[in-house]
């Protein structure tokens, strides 16, 4: 049998190809009707294209690289599992354990580029990723292979695939043990030539297994029989007695039940046939003085490959028989473990089945293969014996800090600015980071780097662009979250809520002659009068009775009762309140009066004052609308969303780099050479707002937006800082980073245009006029339980003074004797009550 660990000892790759591939040759000039082999994937795709032009048929028990199609070679049959198989296999594993990123090592030929080609392939499918590959040579310098492993440590990924030929000295894992790269934080996965070459092994030589300590392989699934049991005892008794020199791997049993499927079919073709006949091929004719020409082609090569492809019997292997890909049916492999020198299965998979604990021939009729909850592996002991699942990946190593772009600011310089004297970086959006990092529950090495000439803001769509192109890992500042953006990098949540903003001069409102309506809503305006015509009825119906000057007749009672009510208002009411009742509801009433009156005073002056909002730009639709200049800052995305998505001519756009020149272009007008607004992100414009007041917002936010931190596609920091961030949120630290840089001396706002932004609202004043309500229904109510007890008694007094008077008087006349009663003044009925409690002695 031919050994696939001839590519690590051979002292010449070429001159070996060479041998093997003229050996070919003069193995096919004896007219053979089928070829078994070879193990190389690189031979394989040479003695396949012999093999296709004479037509014999070539079955390999080795050559697992997926491109080793049918459908190229049509001769082509192999009962081993192409790598396509296993590759989907080391794909869900990796999937299993949510790694996003991957380190391939894979031997520089067919079968290693190829195989890799299929894991790319396959780890797309699960949204991962190879993001670096280490090709080697089949005979590799140690040296280089060092210097190739160190860089890997310099980024992120800690997961490795290793996909090469069998090495019986694992120089692979023997350097990366040297590298401190087989520790706790690591991955290392192997694909099947790992359990190739330790199968190979005799029993003394596994005590070199310590190196391996935690690395995860497969191995192709076998499943257990008599048959199998057998021939293994065998083959180890032989090995005892010195009859083979090395143990019996999966490939050894596969060529085994490769000659019984080639032997077979044979035979079968022999009964049914009965002749075999070689023809010369035209395509040889000019060949025939050569090597070449002695070629024959097989005339029924058709019919044995068929004999092959319906071969259908139980082997050391498993099952033997072809899919139309005429490769083996049910690709399934063994998840093996490296643990303390030993080989532990953990698992199984299969192409139907996915990951699990059962092995696969138990799970066929169970197709749990589409989710991943269905998915499940034993214990697995990493690399430095842990247990637990590593993160696979390192943010940055001492010795590579993560590079952080920061924009070099030149104004706003609040939010993120470079001390020059000292080269400290500070600002807002530095302290939101660090709080941040905090959180995080790993360290992350890292350095801050200025982007920028200093003398304007950078743009900031090239300070992303230098994310997606490697040159740093990540930028922290006042980075906008916009569509273009997320296209290349990845951002986290945004910490701080944003979006553009118009901008423009405000000016003084033409004041009408009814201004003195404004400060009041109509609301407001309403309930006052409302309460003006209550507090008139109610005083005239407590002093009615004690006070003259609320007596007379109807019409002077009328006139009286709203003169003195709105007379209060100025403090001109010539008549006094006599009764207790009375006093206590117009002391209420004269606060309620000198709160509403103070209030109203302020609000005409503040409307008389101060400069209203007014322009003729109400908002983004009449800005873009009009031919008027536009200014934006220097760097933002501003000027690409009114080019590109509002189609503003790029005429109309003027760069402003600061505030003064905000200030300045705004000043100067589209006359004077300046703008007419200005579009920027709203943190801007509240600083700008907050020191410039001859200047307002218009409109409203026409664009939802955030600000976050961008790092390169599927960085695994973005995730983490986005979990930070919210956390952030929930405590209140973010508002308080807010309020340290920004609330000393109170929080920014920015004034918008309104309709009457100095109006009082009804529900600033509601519990003073609940109050007031409520005492003067309590003085009304305590007015008639007295008066009502005062009538009563009355009517008592008449029916005791004249007994002829009926007391069953009917309810109207009640009523109207009632209100006769209170139109009495007080003093009358008091006289009246006293006659009758001292009746006069009469003289005859």
């Amino acid at each position: 049998m031919e050994s696939k660990l001839r590519n690590w000892i051979s002292p010449c790759k070429l001159h070996y190809l060479v041998c093997i591939f003229l050996s070919a040759f003069q193995v096919l000039e004896r007219q053979v009707l089928a070829i078994i082999g070879p193990q190389s994937s690189s031979i394989a795709h040479m003695i396949s294209q012999i093999a296709n032009g004479l037509q014999v048929p070539q079955i390999s028990y080795a050559a697992t690289d997926p491109t080793l199609s049918a459908l190229q070679f049509p001769f082509f049959l192999r009962t081993t599992h192409s790598d396509s198989y296993q590759m989907a296999g080391m794909a869900d594993l990796i999937d299993y354990y949510g790694w996003k990123e991957v380190i391939v090592i894979f031997v520089d030929d067919d079968y290693g580029r190829n195989g890799m080609a299929a894991l790319d392939d396959e780890l797309e499918k699960r949204g991962s990723k190879i993001s670096y590959k280490l090709p080697l040579p089949t005979e590799f310098n140690v040296r280089d292979f060092t210097e190739m492993l160190n860089k890997s440590k310099l980024i992120g990924p800690r997961v490795y695939v290793v996909h090469v030929n069998p090495d019986p000295s694992f120089r692979i894992f023997s350097i990366a043990q040297k590298l401190q790269m087989m520790t706790r934080g690591y991955v290392w996965f192997a694909t099947d030539w790992l359990c190739a070459t330790l199968d190979s092994f005799s029993p003394m030589n596994q005590t070199s297994l310590h190196f391996l300590q935690g690395v995860v392989g497969l191995r192709q699934h076998i499943p257990q029989s008599r048959k199998k049991d057998a021939f293994v005892s065998q083959w180890r008794k032989m090995q005892k007695k010195g009859l083979v020199s090395s143990g019996l791997n999966t490939y050894g049993l596969y060529a085994y039940d490769t000659v019984w499927a080639v032997a077979y079919a044979i035979d079968k073709f022999l009964k049914e046939n009965g002749n075999i006949s070689f023809s010369a091929s035209d395509k040889l004719h000019d060949m025939r003085a050569t090597q070449f020409g002695k070629l024959e082609v097989f005339d029924n090569g058709n019919l044995l490959r068929e004999q092959l492809l319906q071969i259908n019997f139980t082997g050391l292997t498993g099952r033997i028989q072809f899919d139309p890909e005429r490769n083996v049916i049910n690709g399934s492999y063994d998840v093996i473990n490296i643990v303390h020198t030993k080989i532990r299965g953990v698992g199984y998979w299969s192409n139907y089945s996915g990951l699990s604990v059962l092995p696969p021939e138990d799970l066929k009729g169970e197709q749990n293969r589409n989710s991943l909850l269905d998915q499940k592996l034993g214990i697995i002991t990493w690399p430095g014996g842990i247990t637990e699942k590593p993160r696979g990946w390192e943010i940055a190593a001492n010795e590579r800090p993560l590079r952080l772009g920061i924009p070099k600011r030149t104004s706003f310089v609040d939010f993120v600015t470079e001390v020059n004297t000292s080269h400290k970086v500070q600002g807002y959006c530095i302290d939101v980071f660090n709080a941040a990092l905090n959180l995080v529950p790993y360290n992350v090495p890292h350095t801050f780097i200025p982007f920028g000439d200093g003398r304007s803001n950078p743009k900031y769509d090239e300070l992303v662009q230098k994310v997606a192109d490697d040159v740093f890992d990540g930028v922290v500042g006042d980075v906008a979250i916009v569509t273009n953006r997320t296209r290349i990098v990845d951002f986290t949540q945004p910490y701080a809520a944003t979006g553009l903003v118009i901008v423009a001069p405000v000016h003084n409102t033409k004041l009408s002659a009814w201004v003195f309506l404004k400060p009041f809503t109509v609301e407001m305006w309403c309930v006052t009068a409302a309460a003006f015509v209550m507090i008139a009825v109610v005083i005239w119906i407590l002093e009615h009775r004690v006070n003259d000057d609320f007596r007379g007749p109807p019409k002077r009672q009328l006139i009286t009762m709203f003169l003195f009510s709105f007379s209060t208002l100025f403090k001109a009411n010539q008549e006094d309140t006599r009764s207790t009742l009375g006093r206590i509801v117009m002391v209420v009433w004269l606060f309620l009066l000198m709160v509403i009156t103070s209030s109203y005073t302020a609000s005409l002056t503040s409307i008389l004052t101060v400069q209203q909002l007014s322009s003729p730009i109400t908002g983004i639709d009449s800005l873009i609308a009009s031919d008027l200049p536009i200014g934006y800052q220097v760097g933002s995305f501003a000027f690409s969303y009114l080019r590109d998505s509002l189609y503003v001519h790029q005429s109309r756009l003027v760069s402003l780099g600061s505030p003064e020149e905000y200030e300045m272009a705004l000043r100067k007008g589209p006359k004077g050479g300046g703008v007419a607004a200005i579009v920027d992100e709203l943190p801007y414009v509240e600083l700008f707002l907050e020191k410039q007041k001859d200047f307002g917002v218009f409109g409203q936010t026409f664009t939802k937006s955030g600000w976050g931190f961008a790092f390169q596609k599927d960085s695994p920091l973005a995730a983490d800082l986005s979990t930070a961030i919210l956390r952030l949120s929930e405590t209140g630290t973010l508002q308080k980073i807010h309020e340290k840089w920004f609330c000393n001396m109170g929080c920014p706002g920015w004034r918008r245009q309104k309709s009457e932004p100095n109006q009082l609202h009804m529900i600033s004043f509601w519990g003073l006029y609940l109050l007031c309500g409520s005492i003067t229904l309590i003085a009304l109510l305590v007015f008639l339980l007295r008066t009502i007890r005062q009538f009563v008694r009355y009517k008592r007094k008449r029916i005791d003074a004249s007994p002829s008077v009926s007391s069953n008087t009917r309810c109207s006349q009640v009523i109207y004797n009632f209100f006769d009663f209170i139109d009495e003044k007080e003093e009358a009925i008091k006289k009246m009550f006293k006659q009758q409690e001292n009746p006069q002695p009469q003289v005859s």
